[in-house]
């Protein structure tokens, strides 16, 4: 058969080929370094120019092609966001170091392939006119949720969570969550881009309701937060003492310093304050020993932690606790747990327990261990075979404090976790603690990052948290997710702070509902873009045509 000249493919031009495929990229840079601690707060309307490449994308294969520029945004957007992956591979380089680039590289790629799939999704929807801008931010709302359930979860840097914790538009999270955030945040974000195209009669009319969402979000914000009381320090009891040694990760792992360790957390403990601390709480792994020796009757440290308390005084430590062969079938479990000790007398006693429920993977365990360990792979910790998980998140109670919600390290990144420990003991935390051993990503964007994420988790529970680390940031952050004044110590430093625990908010509809309100965002999506295509609609319905 004879082709003729109209059945041959048009050939396209590398330039044509490669640039929309180098504006994706840029566009995904160009969204992370909206977030916190870079603020560049224009690189949001690159959803929109993500949303026009999408639009564009090969008319010969254009899911392919579609999903290609969504992944490579998503690539470019988790380069920028978890670069500092890399520096907690390089603590013990001779061990870990040739794993950093190959641990970067694989997770800004792995990750993008939710961007991908939302791209994916959004081009499968085939919609034309201002109403795509609902169903790509719902794509995108789809994808991101998905990306923070499936296996472990991942959920840093949502793009709900691009404007600063305690900001007025934080603040709406309160309500819908951040993945409900994280569809407002994309819709408004890409609107916009409408007017790049016709300028028709209903994208001005799309356009003007996106800029009123982000009025009346900003507006609800500034309202609920106007008349809201800031804690100070050492204002009112019970009084809390966060302290910050400043222990790098490099040593933690040399024995010779470790009484230097120990005796900076003691100094620290018992340094004079205006009141006395009611609660001392120390970050995750504080001391590099196994609690089971550290804390053993009789034992040097267990002595000195005594002595560093006064009777009745409770101290919270991040630490690392084994199991008894017998309790675990055989074999010696290990757990990243919290402690809470008091002094009773001139001893500790054992008060509470909390054990990590998420666990970081390549961090605290190694998933697909048969097929990973043979290669090489390890994990970060060197805590037996690593850690196991602990049961499902529940609160703990404290003397003189009350009910509160321990969340160690990254399990602060989790909308909802405070909420499931509540709903499942049926008991309401007054605040939640946030330990983290931060020292891993030394002084990059990543601990900062921590923190602006972490915040949020007060927002959405109208909880106040206390954040410890061993190198910053620490600080006391109240329940609409603003670091109290005078109560955060930056990084590098060595300090303490004597602060009053912050009071809580009225139960926030997201403390209700959870996540009820973003799933009726998809819902909704889901059935507009399935009642447009029953109805043979790929244009705006008649409200938004052009007359």
């Amino acid at each position: 058969m004879t082709l003729t000249g109209d059945a041959i493919p048009p050939v396209r031009s590398a330039r044509a080929i490669w640039r929309p495929r180098l504006l994706a990229l840029l566009a995904g840079i160009a969204a992370a370094l909206a977030h916190p601690p870079f603020g560049l707060l224009p690189g949001l309307l690159s959803y929109g120019a993500l949303m026009l490449l999408i639009d564009g994308s090969g008319a010969d294969r254009p899911l392919r092609s579609a999903f290609l520029r969504g992944w490579l945004a998503g690539l470019g957007y988790f380069a920028v966001g978890t670069w500092w992956v890399a520096e907690a591979f390089l603590v013990d380089i001779a061990a870990h170091g040739w794993m950093a680039p190959i641990a970067v590289t694989l997770m800004a790629g792995g990750i993008a392939l939710f961007w991908g799939l939302a791209a994916w999704l959004y081009r499968l929807a085939r919609f034309d006119g201002p109403w795509r801008v609902v169903v790509f931010a719902a794509a995108f709302g789809a994808a991101e949720w998905l990306r923070g359930h499936i296996l472990t979860g991942f959920p840093w840097n949502l793009p709900g969570e691009t404007w600063r914790a305690g900001s007025a538009i934080s603040q709406m999270a309160s309500v819908v969550g951040v993945y409900g955030l994280t569809v407002l945040t994309v819709g408004v974000a890409a609107a916009p881009a409408l007017l790049l195209r016709d300028r028709r009669r209903a994208d001005l009319i799309a356009v003007g309701a996106a800029a009123a969402v982000v009025v009346g979000m900003a507006g609800y914000g500034m309202a609920r937060t106007a008349n809201a009381p800031v804690a100070a320090v050492g204002a009112e009891r019970p009084v809390i003492r966060i302290v910050q040694p400043n222990v790098p990760q490099t040593v933690k792992y040399d024995p010779i310093v470790f009484s230097r360790i120990l005796a900076k957390h003691l100094k620290l403990t018992r340094q004079p304050g205006e009141q006395l601390p009611d609660i001392v709480i120390w970050s995750e792994g504080a001391i590099p020993m196994l609690a089971n020796d550290y804390l053993a009757p009789d034992s040097f440290e267990r002595t000195a932690i005594t002595e560093a308390l006064v009777p009745g005084q409770v101290l919270l430590v991040g630490a690392a606790v084994a199991e008894a062969p017998e309790a675990a079938g055989g074999r010696v479990r290990y757990f990243n747990s919290l402690l809470a000790l008091r002094r009773d007398g001139d001893d500790l006693t054992l008060i509470g327990r909390y054990d990590k429920h998420r666990l970081v993977p390549f961090g605290e365990f190694l998933p697909l261990e048969g097929l990973l360990t043979p290669l090489g792979f390890k994990e970060l910790v060197k805590i037996g075979d690593g850690f196991s998980p602990g049961p499902r998140p529940a609160p703990i109670a404290l003397p003189g404090l009350g009910i509160v919600q321990p969340l160690i390290c990254y399990e602060s990144l989790y909308p909802g976790f405070t909420r499931e420990g509540a709903k499942a003991s049926g008991r309401q935390p007054k605040l939640l603690i946030n330990i983290s051993n931060d020292a891993w990503f030394g002084a990059t964007s990543g601990p900062l990052q921590h923190l602006n994420l972490a915040s949020y988790r007060a927002i959405e529970e109208g909880v106040p948290m206390a954040r410890v680390t061993p190198t910053g940031v620490s600080a006391m952050i109240d329940a609409y997710g603003r670091v109290i004044p005078s109560a955060r110590i930056e990084q590098g430093a060595e300090a303490v702070i004597d602060v009053g625990l912050p009071p809580t908010v009225d139960i926030t509809p997201y403390r209700r509902l959870g996540d009820t309100i973003f799933s009726l965002f998809m819902i909704v999506s889901i059935g507009l873009t399935l009642v447009f295509h029953w109805r043979g609609m790929k244009k705006p319905p008649r409200l938004f045509r052009r007359r």
